[in-house]
């Protein structure tokens, strides 16, 4: 199973350098946590090893996104017929009418989304996002927080998305709590013993979120993921390195492993003559329980 889209910086590349070190659990926990959702790719990772789990808990800041897995789980046929609508309005255009067709479609979603109802208004959200820049999100001050991504290549042939993709997500989400809190507020009441993935935004972020996380918030993180660890939870806390004693200092008793990676979301021009680029290097770090 794929995820629903993709993320600038999201997991799905770390997923097997996870699974090499320190290794993912995907049993011994009665539920699965993750309070910085996404596109959610640990947990496909954890739901095609081990489908039969008790309970799966997911929580993102932004409603918008949420607002997605949650007409997927309780509205399918009405958010697949508002993407099939879509679809067969973009696809049959040439490029410079899709281009025309997603910005008065974005413009729409920014200003007069009350027009639709809330399965309506998530799935137009998904078209965007399946059409838009490289799956990033991105906001402008003209919308007030909500989705601004610029289009993409806009080069889809037959589909723009994966109705059989859709459908498994809604039989996974039938057994999800899904949540649209504080992290804090998302990991309370957890029953039996937890595998907690944290996500949190980047320190050093340079693609830019609708939500500040700073340091304070990080510590207060990785507090939490040392408490769980000590009552008996796995937790696994990932971010990017920035150059600086800052987890070395923080992580307690919690394991340490670094990953050298490379970005293609957020390239920057390295020759302004021949607009040549090249991708972003950086180092992601894991804190992660000593024993699963």
């Amino acid at each position: 199973m794929k995820p629903l889209y993709m993320w600038a910086g999201g997991k799905n590349k770390m997923i097997p350098k996870y699974e090499h070190t320190p290794g993912i659990p995907v049993r011994g926990y009665d539920t699965f946590v993750e309070p910085f959702f996404g596109g959610g790719a640990m947990l496909l990772n954890i739901y095609k090893k081990n489908p039969y789990l008790k309970k799966y808990v997911m929580n993102d800041i932004n409603c918008e996104i949420v607002g997605i897995y949650t007409a997927i789980k309780q509205e399918l046929p009405t958010f697949l017929q508002r993407m099939d609508t879509l679809s067969n309005q973009y696809l049959p255009l040439g490029k410079v009418d899709r281009k025309t067709f997603y910005y008065d479609l974005r413009h729409e979603y920014m200003v007069n989304y009350n027009q639709w109802s809330s399965t309506d208004e998530a799935a137009t959200l998904y078209f965007l996002m399946k059409t838009g820049f490289n799956g990033i999100w991105q906001t402008t001050k003209e919308s007030k927080g909500r989705f601004a991504t610029p289009a993409g290549l806009l080069n889809q042939i037959k589909t723009v998305y994966d109705v059989e993709n859709v459908q498994l997500w809604h039989t996974l989400l039938q057994n999800m709590d899904i949540y649209c809190r504080d992290w804090s507020d998302a990991v309370n009441k957890i029953e039996g013993r937890a595998f907690y993935f944290m996500d949190p935004p980047y320190r050093d972020s340079f693609t830019q979120y609708a939500t500040e996380f700073g340091d304070d918030k990080h510590i207060e993180l990785i507090s939490f993921c040392k408490d769980a660890d000590s009552d008996g939870h796995i937790v696994f806390y990932c971010n990017r390195d920035a150059g600086d004693t800052f987890y070395t200092m923080h992580r307690g008793n919690l394991n340490l492993s670094c990953y050298e990676v490379t970005y293609t979301a957020g390239r920057r021009s390295v020759n302004k003559t021949t607009q040549t680029r090249e991708a972003k290097k950086a180092t992601e770090v894991l804190l992660y329980s000593k024993t699963f």
